[in-house]
């Protein structure tokens, strides 16, 4: 067999846009360390990907097992009634609602209907990678804007939108740095664009951590969908809600954007037992509220251990914490090798960070006290 010949066929085949990908990294698995390391996984504590330490909420539990006998047949491909809780909750019309896979899915998506080579999307450094994965499988070109503070300059990003540009992507609060934009900087820069682009340029608005926010801070962004038609709004039901995996997540916009979504989006997206669980989780308010409560407690603790620590951390208005190391690479080993799991950023252009999810307190001090022994010795 010719290797050589074989490899120049399959890029010849091959879009260089799609050779050019490199897949998206998730957090490790609790199973593949314990592998790795011959550790007992109920030793291992896993703070990299975000999720809720509280786990699923018990009404969404209750769900999945009334759901489980119909599970011979296929989903409802349109959610109704997980729509209908949605369109109540947010005094939307249920066609303003796409339903995802997480709201993963529901960026691939846009992705799909609005980019294309020659198209260009606009987006932060140091913003979500799901920004870039998504624009580099279309073919599309990428305007990455310098960040300010780790966050979103969002005049920037306006000045560098050009005629080819088809989307903006803001996530807020940001992944991984936990930054946050206020409403009105917000608010400003969609009437900005609007006003200046019209429906030529679609702004997507990834707000997965908004129930983290301090409630005196959070707004309603489905009255800016009514006032905006070139605007999504994705949310997650992956973080606060527990639901990680179970993969559910929606998107609110004007029709015009909802039926471009639909026309691309897998049917059966979203399966019967993630659309049952959603709906028990959207009406579990004393679940989110503990949810809340838990991580406020314990991104203080990261907080005042990083401070007693000597090392600098973003504050955060997620449920995670970016933290500058240093050698991030082998403290990320050393914590590793110690039963903890959390998150090296280097490809997203911190190579001297981590982030670190905020987990239950046991675990948040389990992570404290080695990431100081490690320090220590070093």
């Amino acid at each position: 067999m010719n290797t050589a010949s074989n490899g120049a066929s399959r890029a010849a085949l091959v879009p260089d846009y799609v050779l050019g990908i490199a897949p998206y990294q998730a957090g490790k698995p609790i199973e593949e360390l314990a592998r790795e390391f011959n550790l007992d996984p109920a030793d291992i504590v896993k703070l990299a990907s975000n999720e809720n330490p509280l786990g699923m909420p018990e009404s969404a539990q209750k769900a999945l097992a009334a759901a489980a006998a119909s599970l011979a047949r296929y989903p409802d491909p349109n959610g109704f009634n997980l729509k209908a809780v949605l369109s109540a909750r947010y005094g939307v019309p249920m066609d303003w609602i796409t339903l995802g896979n997480g709201s993963n899915d529901l960026l691939e998506i846009a992705s799909l209907a609005l980019l294309s080579p020659g198209t260009a999307a606009v987006y932060a450094q140091y913003a979500f990678a799901v920004y870039r994965l998504a624009t580099q499988a279309r073919g599309a070109m990428h305007v990455v804007v310098p960040a300010k503070d780790y966050d979103h300059d969002l005049d920037a990003m306006f000045a560098a939108i050009t005629p080819d540009t088809r989307v903006v992507f803001i996530a807020n609060p940001n992944n991984p740095t936990g930054t946050f934009v206020p409403a009105a900087e917000v608010a400003a820069f969609l009437e900005r664009t609007h006003e200046a682009h019209g429906e030529r340029v679609t702004v997507v608005l990834d707000e997965a951590y908004t129930e983290y926010l301090d409630p005196g801070m959070r707004f309603d962004s489905a009255r800016w969908v009514e006032q905006y038609s070139n605007l999504i709004v994705t949310r997650t039901l992956s973080k606060a809600y527990g639901l990680a995996g179970l993969r559910v997540g929606y998107a609110l916009a004007q029709p015009r954007l909802t039926d471009l979504l639909n026309r691309v989006r897998q049917p059966f997206n979203v399966n019967t037992l993630a659309q049952a669980a959603a709906i028990a989780a959207l009406g579990d308010a004393a679940f989110l509220q503990r949810a809340y409560e838990v991580n406020l407690a314990g991104r203080q603790a990261l907080y005042d251990a990083f401070t007693r620590l000597g090392l600098e951390y973003v504050p955060s208005f997620g449920n995670f914490v970016l933290v500058r190391v240093g050698d991030a690479a082998s403290i990320n080993l050393a914590l590793l090798k110690r039963g903890v799991i959390v998150r090296p950023v280097a490809a997203d252009g911190l190579p001297e960070c981590l982030r670190v999810s905020i987990g239950l307190p046991q675990e948040n001090q389990r992570f404290i006290e080695a990431l100081e022994q490690i320090l220590s010795d070093a």
